[in-house]
């Protein structure tokens, strides 16, 4: 299937593509957030191919998620359009909370021809649930990751997440928002300026310019 067959909305990068990155939402908003969409303008304007896309349960505007191998091969049929509609040679997955953690299950269970995997606030656990730990797959990883957590991230603060990445066998950069909550947000601080500055971080990460 083709992209615009699956849902999926394209932002193409500003000159030639030096990457690919396929942005999947989290649980309670789809793909047309401001949230979504603020980050995915900002990537194509550091010339990156964004694709973004709903979960199925989001386009049959049900509340509750899809299961996990149900978001899994959503998210890869995305991919692989993607990939036909982007030139850029290197891709890249992630997602914001739910989104980047399937992106996370595809890159532990190997996803060909991966570059690297961007999570914007990586759900550890579930709020008031700290042994609910969702780390299983991640020694599986061995791409390179980023991960983008709020100081006050209730999902999982930066200390309680930092051992487990350290633990993982991939090369992992944590880059921690100060205040910032899950969804990276600081309290009377412009949501534009926070999509510009996750942007900047992210590409950084998925397209260096030097």
């Amino acid at each position: 299937m083709e992209l615009t067959q699956l849902g999926a909305h394209t932002y193409p990068a500003e000159g030639a593509a030096r990457a690919l990155f396929v942005f999947a939402h989290g649980a309670g908003a789809g793909q047309h957030h401001p949230f979504m969409a603020g980050v995915s303008k900002a990537l194509a304007g550091r010339g990156i191919d964004v694709v973004t896309f709903d979960f199925p349960y989001k386009r049959l505007q049900k509340s509750a998620p899809d299961r996990p191998p149900v978001l899994e091969q959503s998210f890869r049929e995305v991919v692989a359009a993607a990939r036909r509609w982007s030139q850029a040679d290197r891709l890249f997955i992630g997602g914001k909370s739910m989104g980047g953690r399937i992106a996370t299950h595809l890159a532990a269970q190997g996803l060909e021809s991966l570059s690297g995997v961007v999570c914007f606030g990586y759900p550890l656990h579930p709020p008031g649930k700290p042994q609910q730990l969702r780390i299983e797959h991640l020694p599986s990883i061995e791409v390179p990751m980023l991960v983008i957590q709020g100081e006050r991230d209730t999902f999982g603060t930066p200390d309680e997440l930092r051992p487990h990445l350290d633990a993982m066998k991939a090369e992992v950069h944590l880059h921690v928002i100060p205040r910032g909550d899950h969804s990276l947000t600081v309290r009377s601080r412009p949501a534009a300026e926070t999509y510009i500055e996750l942007a900047e971080i992210a590409a950084s990460f998925i397209a260096p310019t030097a």
